[in-house]
């Protein structure tokens, strides 16, 4: 169990913070809850050393009462579900050009997280624990579901639970049994995107585990989706981890390039077509910056070697 409360620091006056509770299951033996206690502070220590523009920072962790606080940022504006909720009502969908400048942020984030030594997976990604802040910056909330994925993969989560259904990918459904990684995030990644794009939450996976049919094609609720970006999405949504992209890295290329992702009805088989890639260069607008560059230097140059007379 556990809730998330606003509050004032009374030291630093004027900041405000955001305090995670969790409260432990009384039920479980007192050796249980004491492992349970040690693995929150040693995941609470990897959350405050993390420091990434996409992630509210985790200022202090203590325990009190039987219940265990992470003290966070607090992070204004309003959560992706509430603004996609906003567009559903007024029968429209959110432009795909701005679920993908959303997309390439949460990336930024994910990519930084699983980075770590050991990677951290967040397991919980969903619209509304993405928020956008007032200035435009997409920040990945709520991390109680975190699992830092030690060598043996033998850990348990700061807080025991599953995640929502729709974005939950069938190995999670394990609990701390199931093998989950990287490749989770990703699963919940295109899941999140779907939603934003179509307005509706895709099948859960083990409906689709026993009916195929029941995720509906994104293009075929919102036409105006581009034809690369629906196949990505549906790339990240395969139900076993191996039909996934490996990284964060190599979906959002996938997303922002229209990478040409062809997708075989024959089992798992899923056939990725190699893309021309710049180096360094992994957004959309990394690489519109570079090739302004680089026309701005041709044009110097062409003005340099045949100057424009004068009048």
């Amino acid at each position: 169990m556990g809730s998330i409360y606003q509050a004032e620091d009374l030291v630093l006056e004027g900041r405000l913070c955001a305090i995670k509770e969790v409260q432990n299951d009384a039920s479980l033996p007192p050796g249980t809850q004491q492992q349970a206690r040690d693995q929150f502070y040693r995941e609470a220590s990897v959350l405050a050393r993390l420091d990434h523009p996409n992630l509210p920072k985790v200022s202090d962790f203590f325990s009190a009462e039987g219940h265990d606080y992470l003290v966070m940022d607090f992070v204004p504006g309003r959560d992706l579900k509430a603004i996609m909720d906003e567009a559903r009502q007024n029968g429209r969908f959110l432009a795909g050009d701005e679920v993908l400048g959303w997309a390439m942020q949460l990336g930024n984030a994910l990519e930084f997280l699983h980075s770590q030594t050991p990677p951290i997976v967040h397991r919980d990604i969903k619209p509304s624990n993405l928020k956008l802040t007032p200035s435009s910056v997409l920040k990945l909330v709520d991390f109680g579901l975190v699992k830092v994925l030690a060598p043996d993969e033998r850990t348990i989560t700061i807080v025991q639970g599953l995640g929502t259904a729709h974005y939950t990918p069938l190995e999670q459904y394990g609990g701390d049994t199931g093998h989950t990684d990287v490749r989770t995030d990703i699963y919940a990644f295109g899941a999140t995107l779907y939603h934003l794009l179509t307005n509706e939450a895709p099948a859960e996976a083990k409906q689709r585990f026993l009916r195929p049919e029941s995720l509906a094609m994104p293009r075929a609720i919102n036409p105006a989706i581009s034809p690369g970006m629906e196949r990505a999405i549906l790339w990240a949504l395969a139900l076993h981890p191996d039909d996934r992209p490996p990284d964060v890295q190599t979906f959002c290329q996938a997303l922002g390039s229209g990478a040409s992702v062809s997708l075989r009805d024959d089992g798992h088989t899923i056939v990725v077509r190699p893309t021309i890639r710049l180096p360094g260069l992994r957004t959309p607008i990394d690489r519109y910056l570079a090739l302004t560059t680089v026309g701005l230097l041709l044009l110097a140059l062409i003005l340099t070697l045949f100057p424009l007379p004068l009048p």
